[in-house]
């Protein structure tokens, strides 16, 4: 029985039930397509590999296979990080963002299975994200081509790959530049009331702050919501890495401005000061998905009593997501959730599906149904 107001997610093993059968349904009309973007047909669309969405479908299939122990999620994901390598040694687009191709795929399918290419493709993937670092700036670039000072907000859920290839290769040299960017994200992103710059430009050769752009946002000075999900989620993953206090707080700087911004229905607008009112404004039912996860990964890392209000906030957007934002009764469309909101300023992807908000809400619920590893 599907929730017809939000509320609270109650019925976990009922929703994760109708998840199952929407990911198996997916599997079958996905088949090798590298999904994105899903529009008003429901029909995602398939996407270049080395674009920075490719590893949230199979990484879906992972936590699925994770969840309930079925070989099927497994076969379906097993091949993305050999299809993901082979691309890498071509001409390609890889940037900041191979922590969401390799992190999902390649570090997932290593601890799961202990296969050694993965483990292997996931270190080369690392030492290219660490060859980004910018010394004097101290931020990992973005992007390509000419955008040598840029930095975004995103790339704070890839430090996860550094970490991780810290441990598995016992060479700090990962993890000195993770939390190096990690700080240049304290200082220069995440502004003093809890809202985040989208993209901060430096020198490329002396590392001084230049300006900031709106990028994905409404403008530089703006609120967009995606950001703030990926600063609250990746600095509560830095905490988890380093046990330094001030990512902590930070984490929790955002998830209050996060969640005193939020509407009736707890689902972003895709930009907090997008205007005055924000009526007429499209919701970003990623950014919620993503915020959602990330408040029970802050929750965990704190005593349950401190930690409460994050998981119950985190609870009543996913029940929203469930019941307002899916597709359960719809067999024939490819996503879970509708109304996601990609690049409004630009135009592209406005009110669709969108892959990473269908990954990170599996991924939440998923918490909520007991899984205790992590992929990011």
């Amino acid at each position: 029985m599907h929730l017809h107001s939000t509320s609270n997610i109650t019925d976990i093993p009922s929703i994760w039930q109708d998840i199952q059968a929407k990911v198996d349904r997916m599997i079958a009309l996905i088949g090798a397509k590298s999904p994105h973007m899903a529009g008003a047909d429901g029909k995602y669309d398939d996407q270049r590999i080395d674009w920075w969405t490719s590893g949230f479908w199979p990484g879906l299939l992972w936590v699925m296979h994770e969840v309930t122990g079925e070989d099927r999620y497994k076969e379906s994901a097993w091949e993305w990080d050999e299809r993901l390598e082979r691309q890498m040694l071509q001409p390609n687009s890889f940037d900041h963002d191979v922590g969401f191709h390799f992190l999902p795929t390649a570090v997932v399918k290593h601890r799961l299975t202990g296969d050694e290419d993965a483990k292997r493709r996931a270190l080369f993937a690392a030492n290219f994200l660490a060859g980004r670092f910018n010394l004097n700036g101290q931020f990992i670039r973005a992007w390509n081509g000419n955008m040598h000072g840029w930095s975004i907000i995103d790339t704070s859920m890839n430090l996860s790959l550094l970490y991780w290839a810290s441990l598995e290769s016992g060479d700090p040299r990962f993890a000195q530049i993770a939390t190096a960017h990690a700080n240049t994200v304290l200082k220069h992103f995440i502004r003093e009331d809890g809202s985040v710059r989208h993209i901060v430009c430096f020198d490329p050769l002396t590392g001084e702050y230049d300006e900031t752009l709106g990028g994905q946002g409404a403008a530089p000075d703006s609120g967009w919501s995606r950001g703030a999900a990926w600063a609250l989620y990746g600095m509560a993953n830095t905490y988890r890495y380093t046990g330094d206090a001030a990512y902590l707080r930070a984490s929790q700087r955002v998830a209050h401005y996060f969640l005193a911004n939020l509407p009736e229905d707890h689902v972003p607008h895709w930009d907090f000061r997008a205007s005055e009112t924000l009526e007429g404004e499209p919701r970003d039912s990623s950014a919620g998905a993503i915020a959602a996860s990330g408040l029970l990964e802050l929750a965990g890392l704190l005593a349950e009593k401190e930690g409460r209000v994050y998981r119950e906030a985190a609870e009543r957007m996913l029940g929203s997501l469930y019941a307002i934002y899916g597709t359960w009764d719809d067999n024939e469309h490819e996503a879970i959730l509708k109304h996601g909101t990609g690049h409004k300023p630009a135009g592209q992807n406005v009110d669709v599906s969108l892959i990473y908000g269908d990954y990170f809400f599996v991924e939440a619920v998923a918490k909520l149904n007991g899984w205790k590893q992590r992929v990011f």
